[in-house]
């Protein structure tokens, strides 16, 4: 499982920019906290030798899965959520871990930790009610 500042990062498949080259269907891992993008471990090296070879050849776009086989299961069992499930939900499952965290937290009097979770437990809060706001 892979984290961010706290949070279970989701995996999806996304478009990323390197140079010129767009490459989409990259797997990928995104935070619903702090929105950083990271190319998903298990595909790293795939997608570095994928984007010097197509931008030394001038491409403009690529598709990742034309030139990689994605078959491993390693690479969805990383994640605890993926984009192709509920926003709502996915957002809720961050916040259930990071309350237990908090919890756990309180237990050992890790006062810099509860205040981070804190931190993220608003920024997720906010998140929620956006959400909620859009399906009414």
């Amino acid at each position: 499982m892979s984290f961010c500042c706290g949070a279970s990062m989701i995996g999806m498949k996304g478009t990323l920019k390197h140079y010129r080259t767009r490459i989409h269907n990259v797997p990928i891992l995104f935070c619903p906290v702090c929105h950083r993008v990271e190319v998903h471990y298990l595909v790293e090296s795939e997608y570095e030798i994928l984007a010097e070879y197509a931008h030394g050849d001038g491409a403009a776009e690529i598709d990742f899965r034309d030139y990689v086989d994605e078959s491993d299961k390693a690479l969805h069992e990383n994640c605890i959520n993926h984009d192709n499930e509920d926003d709502l939900q996915i957002v809720q499952n961050q916040i259930d871990m990071a309350l237990d965290l908090l919890s756990f937290a309180k237990a050992i009097h890790d006062e810099e930790w509860q205040e981070q979770l804190k931190r993220r437990l608003a920024v997720l809060s906010r998140r929620r009610s956006k959400l909620l706001t859009r399906r009414t």
